[in-house]
C-alpha cells in the first residue's frame, strides 16, 4: 500500500482528535456558541449528541490507523460527512442564522481533512475494489459479484 505509514499517521491523528473534540463537546456544549458570539442554545443536549458521534467516529479513526488496508469505507463515510457538513454550514451563513465567525468548526472538523483523506481514498480504492471482487481472501467465490 501507497504510504501505508503517513496513512496511519493521519488516521490516529483524527482518531485522537475526534475523540478530544468530541468529548470536549460533551462537556461544554456552549463553547461554539461563546465563541462565534452567537446566543447559547436552548438544547444543548444536540451538541452534546454531537461530540458523541463525531468521538465514536474517532474510535473509527483509529481502526484505519491500525488497519489501513481495510479502512477505504469508514474514511469514504467520513470524508462525505466532511464534505456535508461545510455544505450545511454555508447554507446557515448564506441564511444569516450562523455568523461567519462559527466557520471555525468547518476548517477544525473538516477542510483540514479533506486533503490527506482523499489522498488515502485514492491509495486503497485498489484494494477496497479487489476485496469487492474476490472477497477479502483473494477468493472469488466469497464475493457476490458475477
Amino acid at each position: 500500500m501507497r504510504r501505508r505509514r503517513l496513512h496511519r499517521a493521519v488516521f490516529a491523528a483524527a482518531g485522537v482528535y475526534n475523540i478530544a473534540w468530541g468529548a470536549y463537546a460533551a462537556l461544554d456544549a456552549q463553547w461554539l456558541f461563546r465563541f462565534a458570539d452567537m446566543p447559547l442554545q436552548n438544547h444543548p443536549q444536540i451538541f452534546t449528541t454531537l461530540g458523541m458521534v463525531l468521538a465514536l467516529y474517532g474510535v473509527l479513526y483509529l481502526d484505519v490507523a491500525l488497519r489501513p488496508e481495510r479502512g477505504f469505507l469508514i474514511a469514504a463515510v467520513g470524508l462525505a460527512g466532511k464534505v456535508f457538513g461545510p455544505l450545511g454550514w454555508l447554507w446557515l451563513v448564506s441564511t444569516g442564522q450562523w455568523p461567519i465567525s462559527s466557520g471555525i468548526l468547518v476548517v477544525t472538523n473538516d477542510l483540514i481533512w479533506w486533503i490527506p483523506f482523499v489522498v488515502y481514498l485514492v491509495d486503497t480504492w485498489p484494494i477496497w475494489w479487489r476485496d469487492v471482487r474476490t472477497g477479502p481472501y483473494g477468493d472469488p467465490r466469497i464475493s457476490d459479484l458475477p
